[in-house]
């Protein structure tokens, strides 16, 4: 089945899934002989208006795993993508824990939008809490990965009957209406909020504003970085994109939860990969 364009399309923060994404879709347009396109949602801009693909479009979507689901602050905006019968390949990036139903939530996502899901995978990255849990990665082996998977991918595009759409692709994860968001919880079982954290500022802050121009939800004022205007996803932006290091959290369970995720899961995690 011939592809006229590979479109890279993704909500990425932190730059783990852009890197992902893009490595995929590069690789596949080459190898498909087609025309290379983007569209990054991450900030409150690029989702004023939805995405639609073309019929014979082959979309890489990617968008980061929190709490083991798709971000639901994403939710209503992904309602609006149109997939007009396009091919879609979901990609999710998890923080060395787990991908839990990420990934069949992103897959369900795009086909009830009218995409055709012909792979998925789920990949990591360095956690949004941290900077030593999967710290570094997407690394180069996982970029091997990644151009390993666009050419099998690519394979099976070729292969697909002109005109058949294809089953969806089977993923791990628990089907609709899958499980509920992750919860971390204290050493006796008490489960932890964060929900209304936010990072503070320190004194080494110099006012550049960088975090104000990549918070994805819009809610660091511009005026006044110490200010909030919204919510805050603790999607790590802010912090890991501050050149003096001057954003931060001291709320006590944001910290006991982070040290409880880099003392239980130091291990390589692996990749998964779905055909």
């Amino acid at each position: 089945m011939e592809r006229k364009k590979v479109w890279a399309v993704y909500f990425s923060a932190t730059d783990t899934t852009k890197k992902t994404v893009l490595t995929i879709a590069d690789e596949a347009a080459r190898l498909l002989g087609a025309e290379r396109e983007d569209y990054d949602f991450t900030l409150p801009r690029m989702r004023e208006n939805g995405f639609a693909a073309g019929k014979d479009d082959l979309v890489i979507f990617g968008t980061p795993v929190y709490a083991g689901r798709v971000p639901n602050v994403l939710l209503k905006y992904l309602a609006t993508i149109q997939g007009n019968g396009a091919l879609a390949v979901p990609v999710v990036l998890f923080g060395n824990r787990n991908f839990d139903d990420g990934l069949i939530e992103l897959r369900d996502i795009l086909e009830n939008t009218g995409f055709h899901t012909v792979a998925a995978a789920a990949f990591v990255g360095e956690h949004s809490f941290s900077k030593t849990l999967a710290a570094g990665r997407p690394d180069a082996d996982d970029m091997k990965e990644a151009l390993a998977f666009a050419g099998k991918v690519t394979e099976k595009v070729k292969g697909l009957p002109e005109g058949e759409a294809p089953a969806p692709v089977e993923v791990e994860g628990v089907p609709h209406p899958y499980r509920g968001y992750y919860q971390p919880r204290d050493r006796k079982g008490v489960s932890i909020d964060i929900r209304k954290v936010k990072s503070l500022v320190s004194d080494a802050c110099d006012d550049c504003k960088i975090c104000a121009d990549v918070c994805p939800m819009g809610s660091i004022s511009h005026e006044n970085v110490r200010e909030y205007t919204g919510i805050c996803i603790k999607c790590g932006a802010c912090i890991k994109k501050c050149p003096k290091q001057a954003r931060y959290y001291e709320d006590e369970g944001y910290l006991y939860h982070q040290h409880e995720l880099e003392e239980g899961y130091t291990r390589r995690a692996a990749i998964s990969l779905f055909l």
